[in-house]
């Protein structure tokens, strides 16, 4: 995947959800990547220069650890941030709903 420059640090929600859905068939072959969103401070137009990208995910098989990590490696690589990965059955309960509510799907 093509890494994009970290001097990056003000981009938009739409500049990295375009990044996300340019790459996403390769997400879904490599991954079994079925759903992939976008939630936290770069939803909220808070982020700043240490943010990292919150990303919800969904696959449609399970995976290895090792798996995930590769998967955040390379979602890292394409955005140049730090990626927070949470899958969304790993959601805690009393944070499911504010999570879900502000969740920009890719």
């Amino acid at each position: 995947m093509q890494r994009n420059s970290p001097s990056q640090t003000r981009r938009s929600v739409d500049e990295i959800r375009q990044d996300l859905r340019s790459h996403l068939p390769e997400l879904q072959a490599r991954y079994g990547v079925t759903y992939l969103g976008i939630f936290g401070s770069f939803v909220r137009g808070e982020q700043t220069k240490t943010s990292d990208v919150d990303l919800l995910v969904e696959f449609d098989r399970p995976g290895t650890l090792l798996d995930f990590i590769h998967l955040q490696n390379d979602l890292v690589d394409l955005l140049g941030v730090r990626v927070d990965l949470v899958e969304k059955s790993g959601l805690k309960p009393a944070i499911k709903p504010h999570v879900l509510a502000e969740v920009v799907p890719v």
